[in-house]
């Protein structure tokens, strides 16, 4: 919300230079959200060493690897302006997502609260549509004058990328019922796909 809930333009937001308190929080906030990708990283990582090897899937994988990685040059060169949005809703995402898993960890007395995974796959699948719309308006203004375009590209592929995994883990989980969330097949939640 540092930018994006006090005063960003949905459309055209340049990334501020300055030292106003603005930008100074947004550049805060973005080293914050380059430092969570890092803990979300972890997550494979003790996925790995626990011998969780279900739960680590390409999808998993790739999401938690690439991040870090990108975010790096995100926050080195531009952090702000309108290649920040898809960092303001996935933050938003993850908040739902980690207080579904939150309830999983409470063992089965809240299984009767978990009907909803299908849902927050729903809420990840349209992230990733809005990210993509959003970020495609960039390639229809005449008088942007963002920075860095390149990171427009590589949010948009990511948005792109991002969107057919998610479809893909949808249609096995959902449609297929190849990998249905634990809570589904025994009552007890231990499946965390993404």
């Amino acid at each position: 919300m540092s930018g994006w809930g006090t005063g960003y333009s949905f459309r055209c937001e340049i990334v501020d230079y300055s030292r106003s308190p603005t930008a100074l929080r947004m550049a805060r906030t973005c080293w914050l959200y380059y430092f969570s990708k890092f803990i979300e990283l972890l997550d494979t990582i003790f996925f790995v060493l626990r011998k969780k090897s279900s739960q680590v899937t390409f999808l998993h994988v790739f999401h938690h690897t690439i991040m870090p990685w990108t975010w790096w040059f995100g926050v080195k060169f531009a952090a702000g302006g309108l290649g920040t949005f898809h960092a303001f809703l996935n933050t938003a995402v993850h908040v739902v997502m980690y207080s579904y898993y939150g309830l999983c960890a409470l063992g089965p007395a809240y299984q009767k609260y978990l009907w909803w995974k299908k849902y927050l796959t729903s809420l990840q699948l349209v992230q990733f549509v809005i990210v993509t719309i959003h970020i495609g308006q960039f390639f229809f203004m005449e008088d942007c004058k963002y920075q860095f375009p390149v990171f427009l590209y590589i949010i948009m592929s990511y948005g792109c990328i991002f969107l057919l995994l998610f479809l893909h883990f949808w249609y096995r989980a959902y449609t297929k019922g190849q990998r249905l969330p634990k809570t589904v097949k025994n009552g007890v939640c231990k499946n965390k796909d993404h």
